[in-house]
Parts: structure tokens; C-alpha cells; sequence
């Protein structure tokens, strides 16, 4: 079966900022997943590069949160490489925070 972006997206959820208790997917900072057929020893696989942000710049979880994420994916079935993109632009807000986040973080 196919590795799907739905399928990158979901575990994905399993990742969280330490000093957040909500997920970096309902947080909002994951803004691109990109995936690209490869063959390494003659398995298929993918390689998945994700582009994604933190909730400030100078977050300093940033390098372990990037750790987790790669981790995460390369345990993945289907995975060959993960690489991980921090950008800063956009730059996050609140806005993009899900519903569900919203009301774990007591804002609605």
C-alpha cells in the first residue's frame, strides 16, 4: 500500500512541542509535505521532506522538535530519508491553530 500524505499528516500527530500540550499538526506548524518515490537497494520506498514552522523563532525546542519529527517519519513503513525544513515564512499565529487545539488550550 502506497504511503499517502494523509498517512505522513497522521503521524505527524504524534509529535508535540515540550511546552505545549497540543500537537504540532493542530498547532498549525506544519505547512508543506512533500514526497518523492525512491528506490534504495532496489526497495521502493519514499523519501518525505516535510516544510514546517515553531510558534516563535527563538523557540529553543526547535532542534529537538525537528529531531522528533525526523524520527517519527523514518519509523514510518515506506520511508527511505526524512528531512525536516524549519522556515519562518509565513511567520505562525494563532489563526492557525485547529479547533481542536483551540479548545485543548482553553481559547473557545
Amino acid at each position: 500500500m502506497a504511503l499517502t500524505q494523509e498517512d505522513v499528516i497522521s503521524a505527524l500527530k504524534e509529535c508535540y512541542d515540550p511546552e505545549i500540550p497540543v500537537n504540532i499538526v493542530d498547532l498549525g506548524l506544519i505547512y508543506e509535505v512533500r514526497m518523492k518515490p525512491t528506490e534504495v537497494n532496489n526497495l521502493q520506498g519514499e523519501d518525505v521532506e516535510v516544510e514546517m514552522t515553531l510558534t516563535t523563532p527563538g523557540c529553543p525546542s526547535q532542534q529537538d522538535i525537528s529531531d522528533q519529527v525526523q524520527q517519527r517519519l523514518l519509523r514510518m513503513p515506506g520511508v527511505s530519508n526524512a528531512t525536516v525544513n524549519v522556515v519562518w515564512y509565513p511567520q505562525w499565529t494563532p489563526e492557525r491553530l485547529s479547533p481542536e487545539a483551540r479548545k485543548q488550550l482553553g481559547i473557545e
